[in-house]
């Protein structure tokens, strides 16, 4: 127990570079608070108390912001930063060494008592914002950019971003989400379009020159 605390701990500090000191990340880390409450209530939901798992995981939500089902599996070394609006389902799988930023949403897209939320694998990185939907599979090393919405699965060291959530590129397996170096899809689209759309014009102007001449 006391190993898994220090790695909580130590994961804090190898993530986020606020993190100035022990007693610190102790008191003032809600993502952390959020975690070591999920893994008492996932351990009364398991042992048959799930009322009572329910109900402390709904007061750690009040105190947190965090929203952890008790049933929801987490793996080691998993982080969440700022935290404030993350909403983990009762049938999500997070595997280790997952980041995730405020706002995430691993959510369910049906009623029928089955597995219904994302499995995410390991080293996976998922943005401020972004929404999962539905029993798919985030690959090992894959990102995800702020904002997303995803709802098919994503293979592994692939980068998704938009919405709907689009891969934009295959990368090394890396930890860190620069949201400032993602490539727009969108964007690329437009740039697409206008480029296009300029040989048109040039090609009308032509044909324009053509009929003049000819007249």
């Amino acid at each position: 127990m006391f190993k898994k605390i220090s790695e909580d701990i130590e994961t804090v500090f190898k993530r986020d570079p606020a993190a100035r000191n022990t007693v610190e990340i102790i008191l003032c880390y809600s993502g952390l608070h959020a975690i070591w409450m999920h893994r008492l209530n996932h351990v009364l939901w398991n042992s048959g108390w799930k009322t009572f798992a329910r109900f402390l995981s709904n007061l750690t939500r009040f105190f947190t912001g965090i929203e952890i089902h008790p049933a929801a599996k987490i793996g080691r070394r998993f982080f969440i930063d700022h935290g404030m609006g993350v909403v983990i389902g009762e049938t999500s799988v997070i595997k280790d060494d997952v980041l995730l930023y405020q706002g995430v949403v691993l959510g369910g897209v049906t009623h029928e008592k089955k597995k219904r939320h994302p499995t995410v694998g390991n080293n996976v990185v998922i943005g401020a914002g972004a929404i999962v939907l539905g029993p798919i599979e985030i690959g090992d090393n894959a990102r995800i950019g702020a904002g997303s919405v995803v709802v098919k699965s994503v293979p592994a060291d692939t980068t998704v971003v938009g919405v709907p959530g689009m891969a934009v590129k295959k990368q090394e397996s890396i930890i860190d989400l620069d949201h400032d170096k993602l490539p727009d899809p969108v964007a690329k689209a437009l740039k697409i379009i206008i480029k296009e759309q300029g040989k048109i014009i040039e090609r009308l102007d032509k044909l324009e020159m053509d009929i003049k001449k000819e007249a």
